[in-house]
């Protein structure tokens, strides 16, 4: 079973042990700051960690303003870090806490106080909590996505959905974006061309293909997929837009014009039906 990177505040409380009293003081403190998301207050794995240092700190007697200094240190380095369930294990040499990662020592924390526990503890209470949905992976999918630094977070939660549901267009689709997005033109590829395979008739599929094959000069092809586009949806004026590009770098003047002119039939509106007209007055030239 997968592990997840969402927790609830009821799933904090019962993972490590603390109440909600607990809880709410060590918010009080600021040593931890659960996030928002659809009305409710929830935590990644990052905040496990953090807390259970917290909790085991406490209960060794660590003076609080030596305890904020180290939380704060220890979250400088777990923020560097895209997949702490994977990546982390936080260990104490008998005087400081270590964050280790690919087997290297990070800095020590300042502070000297005994640490002793890996983030496996936490890893194996993650494991036997009752495993999402596909559709609650996307909901978790969809907030991460919404702040490009929890982008990496959206991904893993894409993975998952894909993980329980391998066909679910709208997860490899929304992963291609996300790869988009960050100049990944690779990865992105990747990902439509497999939207395209599980559902050759989806429209946003295929535009984005061919938008992603455009962009890495493979004109032939993504010609291919844009036609595949309007065919499908003869209305989507973003893929007329961009199918009209393709084919005047073509040099496919005259099918450049039938494409520019439903666009600006289609969105008259928009910003780019000026330039779209221009395109078309300057394209009568080849006719």
């Amino acid at each position: 079973m997968g592990t997840t990177d969402r927790f609830s505040r009821g799933e904090v409380q019962r993972i490590l042990d603390v109440t909600e009293k607990q809880l709410e003081y060590w918010e009080r403190l600021r040593i931890v700051s659960p996030k928002k998301g659809r009305g409710e207050k929830f935590y990644d794995f990052r905040d496990l960690i953090g807390l259970r240092t917290a909790k085991q700190l406490i209960a060794a007697g660590v003076p609080a303003n030596r305890l904020r200094r180290s939380l704060d240190a220890l979250h400088e380095k777990l923020s560097q870090i895209k997949s702490p369930l994977a990546e982390l294990r936080v260990v104490s040499d008998g005087r400081d806490i270590i964050v280790e990662r690919d087997g290297a020592r990070l800095e020590p924390l300042s502070g000297q106080f005994v640490l002793n526990f890996e983030t496996r503890e936490l890893d194996d209470k993650v494991h036997v909590m009752p495993e999402r949905t596909a559709e609650e992976w996307l909901a978790v999918a969809r907030t991460y996505e919404a702040d490009r630094g929890t982008w990496p977070d959206a991904l893993y939660a894409y993975e998952q959905v894909l993980r329980i549901d391998p066909r679910r267009v709208e997860a490899v689709i929304n992963s291609g974006t996300l790869h988009y997005e960050e100049g990944d033109l690779v990865a992105a590829a990747e990902c439509f061309v497999k939207a395209v395979e599980l559902q050759p008739t989806d429209a946003l599929a295929q535009f984005n293909l061919g938008s992603v094959l455009d962009e890495s000069s493979r004109l032939e092809d993504a010609r291919h997929h844009l036609r595949q586009a309007v065919s499908l949806n003869p209305d989507y004026s973003d893929a007329h837009y961009n199918l009209a590009f393709v084919c005047e770098k073509l040099g496919a003047f005259e099918e450049a014009r039938r494409h520019w002119r439903r666009y600006v039939e289609l969105d008259p509106t928009s910003p780019w039906c000026e330039y779209a007209r221009q395109r078309l007055g300057q394209n009568s030239a080849h006719a």
